[in-house]
């Protein structure tokens, strides 16, 4: 089978749901309805052909300019909808957890084995960003029990894996591998590592971690997913890494053509559009700003390549974004300031971000970095490392990302 007679195959599948999700929204959702008139289309027309290709690409900008103008989200969730929670991503993006709502994370781990007689240890952030909310629901989908670890506290992370008997592992992979060497470095007792499956996500798995890690940890799987969307694809256990990335069900995927956002039925590089199915929330083609590109599998299934890289200027750092009007809004005005760039790098599979700082000379050295560590603390999100320099040295924008991925 042809990666585009795969594609055509799952359209079919997802078409009446998706013609279900268009008509209602657009009686339901003011800011849905404003989508169909700005693009000049009807509902027949999204539900026909072109089908939701007559729809413009929503980038994350966009979603966050629409929020702004009308917030919290922008017209488009519908006046009834059931939150049961709001999530904020750096921008600020809201997000909101629909009563019922699948993040479809259980999906992935089932297909690692994960279920009713294992422990997960959840590494993701469970304070504004929806992460740690996604991945506890996944876990608690299949049955197993949570501890919801976050990020931070190591040596009590690492302890609680041998006291409780921990077998799962969601996070960060860069996370999982100081997580081992907390639990090694605190002389724990190595028979009561139990940790045998880890999903993982948010950042690239490149072969030289995954080495490292399944010294200790034999099964672990990258998974692609985003704040906005929940779970897009996973890589499937019981085959070798490189196959692709399998597809969630429910949702619609798409690989786009950047620019003008056509559909692409072969194996071309594009963006990440997504469209999901809730009418109560109709994010449809909303384009995530990553790269990937269709294959096929070796079963024959349609698969995405992994995260090729980003459309635009956003990093992410740590497993977060950060992007450069973020950075500007943040430094702007501050005092003792003359120029600055932040650094991105990765050290031992952990990525470093600094900020280099050339004075202005009205703010001393240690009272300059002190205050700068604070005001980026609290206006991105982030701990960096403020260094005092003479000069920027190559690179341009407020940004330059370093890290080597080999």
């Amino acid at each position: 089978m042809s990666i585009e007679a795969a594609l055509e195959r799952r359209a079919q599948t997802l078409a009446p749901a998706l013609a279900q999700v268009v008509r209602g929204a657009a009686g339901r959702v003011p800011g849905f309805a404003a989508r169909l008139a700005e693009a000049g289309v009807d509902t027949d027309e999204v539900c026909g052909s072109p089908g939701l290709a007559a729809l413009p690409v929503l980038s994350k900008d966009d979603l966050v300019e629409r929020q702004q103008a009308d917030p919290p989200h922008g017209g488009l969730l519908a006046p009834d909808a059931d939150v049961a929670r709001w999530f904020q991503s750096p921008g600020p993006l809201y997000e909101p957890q629909l009563a019922g709502a699948d993040w479809r994370w259980g999906q992935a781990l089932a297909d690692l084995g994960v279920g009713g007689a294992d422990i997960v240890l959840n590494c993701f952030g469970y304070h504004l960003s929806p992460a740690g909310a996604m991945l506890e629901q996944g876990a608690r989908s299949v049955g197993a029990a949570v501890v919801a670890g976050g990020i931070g506290n190591q040596e009590l992370q690492a302890r609680a894996i041998g006291d409780l008997g921990v077998s799962a592992y969601t996070g960060l992979p860069s996370y999982l591998k100081a997580l081992v060497e907390a639990y090694d470095a605190a002389g724990l007792d190595a028979a009561r590592w139990r940790l045998e499956r880890a999903l993982v996500t948010a950042e690239p798995l490149p072969d030289s971690l995954r080495e490292v890690l399944t010294q200790r940890v034999p099964h672990v799987r990258m998974a692609y997913g985003t704040g906005e969307t929940g779970l897009l694809a996973w890589e499937p256990a019981g085959e070798e890494p490189g196959q692709g990335l399998v597809l969630a069900d429910g949702v619609d995927v798409q690989v786009c053509a950047i620019g003008t956002g056509e559909p692409l039925t072969d194996g071309t590089e594009g963006e990440v559009v997504i469209s999901l199915l809730r009418e109560d929330y109709p994010l449809l083609r909303f384009g995530t700003g990553d790269l990937s590109a269709w294959m096929l599998g070796p079963d024959g299934s349609l698969r995405l390549k992994g995260v090729l890289g980003r459309v635009g200027q956003a990093v992410k750092v740590k497993g977060m974004f950060l992007h450069p009007r973020q950075v500007t809004s943040v430094m702007e005005g501050a005092p003792g300031v003359a120029d600055y760039r932040f650094v991105i790098d990765r050290v031992d599979h952990v990525d470093q971000l600094a900020c280099h700082v050339v004075p202005d000379g009205t703010v001393a050295g240690e009272e300059l970095t002190s205050a700068l560590a604070t005001r980026i603390r609290e206006g991105l999100r982030f701990r960096t490392d403020v260094q005092v320099v003479d000069d920027l040295g190559e690179g341009e924008g407020p940004m330059v990302d370093r890290r080597d991925w080999s």
